[in-house]
Formats: structure tokens, sequence, C-alpha cells
């Protein structure tokens, strides 16, 4: 069993690990250091055994609250899931386009036309 020398609040500790579990031994020792070196900062010399307990807890705490909003973020993906499946699960929505009637059509081609030929005619006075 590989044994590692971790630094925890200025201190140094050999804890023993399972091979190839060493790189999460030491990133879960940096955060407990980085809680204990925040605590000897705010307090001051503090013994080994309160100093682990509190930066223990400190880190529980922040630990705790992450856990939080991991179930509120997992809810609203829940939510949000049942959302999609709600949307996908309705049935298509038509939508109806009106038809303009062809005598309609034709009616305002045939005023179109007009009213290019009285433009064309204004046009040809008014160069003349």
């Amino acid at each position: 069993m590989p044994e590692q020398t971790i630094t925890i609040g200025h201190k140094d500790f050999a804890v023993a690990c399972q091979p190839g579990e060493e790189k999460f031994l030491l990133a879960a020792a940096e955060m407990l250091d980085a809680e204990a070196r925040t605590l000897l900062n705010q307090i001051g010399r503090v013994p080994a055994e309160k100093m682990l307990l509190m930066s223990g807890l400190m880190l529980a705490d922040k630990t705790a609250s992450v856990e939080d909003k991991l179930k509120e973020a997992e809810a609203q993906i829940e939510s949000m899931r049942e959302e999609i499946s709600r949307l996908h699960a309705r049935p298509a929505q038509k939508v109806e386009v009106p038809v303009v009637p062809q005598d309609l059509t034709d009616g305002l081609s045939e005023l179109a036309a007009r009213a290019e030929a009285v433009a064309e005619e204004m046009e040809s006075r008014g160069s003349a």
C-alpha cells in the first residue's frame, strides 16, 4: 500500500492509500489544506487536532452546499426533461393559411396593371 506525505496547515502527515489512488488523496489533501490555511490565517496557531476538525467541518459545509445545489440542478433538469417529453407527446398543431379567392387576386392584378399604366402615362407627360 503506497504511503504519501501530505501537508495540512503546515504540518506533515504520512497517509497510506490504495495503489492508483495517490492523485485523489493528494487532491483531497489540497482541499483540506486550503481550509486549514484559511483557519490558521483567521485564528492563528491552533492544535493539530482542532485544526483538522475545524478544517474538515468547513470542507463538509462547502460539500453540503454543493450537494444542495446539485440536487436543485438535477430537479430542474428532470422538470425540463418532463416538459420536453410533454411537448413531444403533443399532437402536431396544424396551421391554417387563409386562401385568397381567385377573383380577388385577379381584381388586384388588374388594378395594379391600371396603376402602372397611369404611372407610365404620367411619366411620359412629364418628360414631354
